[in-house]
């Protein structure tokens, strides 16, 4: 089954250390598993492009899957994707999850391979589209990174299946929330939607329509410029507990 419309889960969470792995699907991965509305086994295609496609990665994903009763895909894209059919090698499952690491290498190495069409038909088929961090940011129109070093940047060219700005990570990066105010009050970044560690924002189409989270604390946030003072606002978003 499909969900019944086009969803996205863009997070700061996901995964939980395991009782006897070293991880476990975490509430925010299990929501995005329960709104694919998969019978059955779920099918979960796991994404490590941000990280280098890391193998021990993609075990320990395997691993949670197998403890879950998920079937897990990995779509390596290192050193050469699986098939010449990557459109049906991703519209064959339930959801996409994407890992975090480097979103200015993974929107790089996807525009190589044609993966945003690929994921933009997905989403539109009721693929269920999510992620962590990188895997939260590349649905947006763009975000702030530390893909280039350890001073945060912005970048602009994400895929835009939502079309607002990304921030993630917010309450456990110290530099996370004042540059992502700094971008939003100049104009280089536009809307800017949050997640503090833990929490996760659930869209369909392109309306958000609830804010979660899997911790008890920890909350997600609007951020956008009041044209009048030129500053950028900040406003909490109701957050449900899961």
């Amino acid at each position: 089954m499909a969900a019944d419309q086009p969803t996205i889960v863009a997070t700061s969470g996901g995964w939980v250390r395991g009782e006897r792995t070293e991880l476990e699907f975490g509430p925010l991965i299990r929501l995005a598993l329960d709104l694919s509305g998969a019978t059955g086994r779920p099918r979960l295609c796991h994404v490590g492009t941000a990280n280098g496609d890391n193998r021990s990665t993609n075990a320990m994903v395997n691993e949670a899957g197998r403890v879950a009763g998920v079937d897990v895909s990995n779509l390596n894209l290192f050193p050469m994707p699986p098939t010449e059919d990557l459109a049906g090698f991703v519209l064959d499952h339930d959801v996409v999850w994407v890992n975090g690491g480097s979103v200015a290498n993974l929107l790089a190495v996807w525009q190589v391979h044609g993966l945003g069409e690929i994921m933009r038909a997905a989403w539109e088929a009721g693929v269920v589209l999510g992620g962590v961090s990188a895997g939260s940011i590349c649905w947006y129109t763009g975000g702030v990174t530390d893909s280039f070093g350890p001073n945060l940047r912005v970048v602009t060219n994400g895929l835009g299946l939502l079309p607002y700005s990304s921030g993630v990570h917010l309450d456990s990066e110290a530099q996370r929330r004042p540059t992502i105010h700094e971008a939003v009050a100049s104009g280089k970044l536009s809307e800017t939607h949050c997640t503090d560690d833990g929490a996760g924002l659930v869209y369909h189409g392109t309306r958000l329509v609830e804010a979660v989270s899997e911790r008890p604390r920890g909350g997600a946030y609007l951020v956008r410029r009041d044209e009048a003072t030129g500053e950028a606002v900040e406003t909490p978003f109701d957050v449900r507990r899961l």
